[in-house]
């Protein structure tokens, strides 16, 4: 089976039959691909959260299911500590979930929970820290003593410990500043390339999600309105704009100079990198 996740015609309403009645999710339907690297992008509030944390059961549907390799995870509650393994969730800022007194201790948290051996635990954790690019003299060193970077990258590791086949990641770069931000998102490309996961970004911000991901989903009033790859996507930044968003800077800089007569190519560029080589090629041409 190709698809890993299948989301059929999900709803999710809030104190439904309130005053404060109000829908989050409205009937959305997409599948995530074995081994793909998804984005969700969607302004504040458009539904991106309630939507993952449908993704691994943390809430359940008012309507519609989740499939997980062909099976509604809610079929069976007592496979629900399955399935959060199999799906791990990285919040938004997850440093502020770490507790323990030091970095072994906190990424050994969840494979100790799952009874697993303290051979197969200390594996996992040297795994998990490497994956992330922890080196072994900060092991025994407080969580709480390491930078905002370093942190984030621990948390990480606290979830890949639990070896899921699917990493969800919500705005794993928010609050860092451009060097941590550059180093966790180079983290997250690697660890999806070297551990073979399947990845979901959510994100707002257009530059990370098109330089990473292979197809985007855009949410807006708790539906999916866009799906497609990162040109496909960015093609559209008239649409975007109407629903909150923008357009990578590159994109627009260079729809610019197609409108100035200076750029005559179709392709849709959305990364610094293919901007500033579209760029040179125009300052060769004017030469």
């Amino acid at each position: 089976m190709n698809n890993i996740i299948k989301v059929e015609n999900l709803t999710h309403i809030y104190n439904k039959g309130t005053a404060f009645e109000k829908t989050a999710v409205n009937n959305v339907s997409f599948e995530i691909k074995r081994g793909e690297f998804a984005g969700i992008i969607g302004h504040t509030g458009s539904g991106k959260s309630t939507l993952i944390q449908h993704l691994n059961a943390l809430i359940t549907p008012t309507s519609g299911r989740v499939l997980l390799d062909g099976v509604d995870i809610h079929a069976e509650k007592s496979k629900l500590k399955e399935i959060r393994q199999r799906i791990g969730i990285v919040f938004q800022y997850p440093e502020h979930q770490l507790f323990e007194l030091t970095v072994r201790k906190d990424v050994a948290f969840g494979p100790e929970n799952m009874g697993f051996s303290k051979e197969e635990v200390e594996k996992r954790v040297g795994d998990a820290l490497a994956a992330v690019g922890i080196s072994e003299e900060l092991y025994e060193r407080s969580p709480f003593d390491l930078s905002g970077g370093q942190k984030r990258r621990v948390a990480i590791a606290g979830v890949l410990a639990m070896k899921p086949e699917v990493l969800i990641l919500d705005e794993p770069a928010a609050g860092l500043d451009p060097g941590g931000r550059d180093e966790i998102l180079e983290r997250i490309k690697n660890m999806r390339r070297e551990l073979n996961l399947t990845v979901i970004l959510v994100s707002h911000s257009m530059e990370d999600i098109g330089r990473l991901v292979e197809r985007i989903l855009v949410i807006n009033e708790g539906e999916i309105v866009m799906s497609g790859t990162p040109a496909e996507i960015f093609k559209h930044a008239k649409k975007l704009e109407e629903i909150g968003l923008a357009a990578p800077k590159s994109t627009n800089v260079m729809d610019e100079l197609k409108s100035a007569g200076l750029y005559n190519k179709d392709e849709t560029i959305y990364t610094v990198d293919a901007a500033v080589d579209a760029i040179a090629e125009i300052l060769k041409e004017m030469r």
